[in-house]
């Protein structure tokens, strides 16, 4: 799977990201909105992830999705 296609369909991936990261709030995931560097950046506040390893960590998920 490639990221435009969990940007095109965020609504049906919201819940799906959330169970992977459980500290994004809805809230969070109402700003992402489908943006990966959104994404990238509130992985990086909740978690603590320098930038490089909030990548992979998305980079990891996408290939089990």
């Amino acid at each position: 799977m490639n990221w435009n296609q969990i940007e095109g369909n965020w609504e049906q991936f919201k819940g799906k990201v959330q169970s992977q990261w459980g500290k994004l709030t809805n809230d969070d995931l109402d700003v992402i909105k489908g943006n990966r560097k959104q994404l990238a950046g509130r992985l990086q506040e909740r978690y603590g992830h320098a930038e490089d390893a909030a990548e992979k960590d998305i980079d990891d998920w996408l290939a089990r999705h």
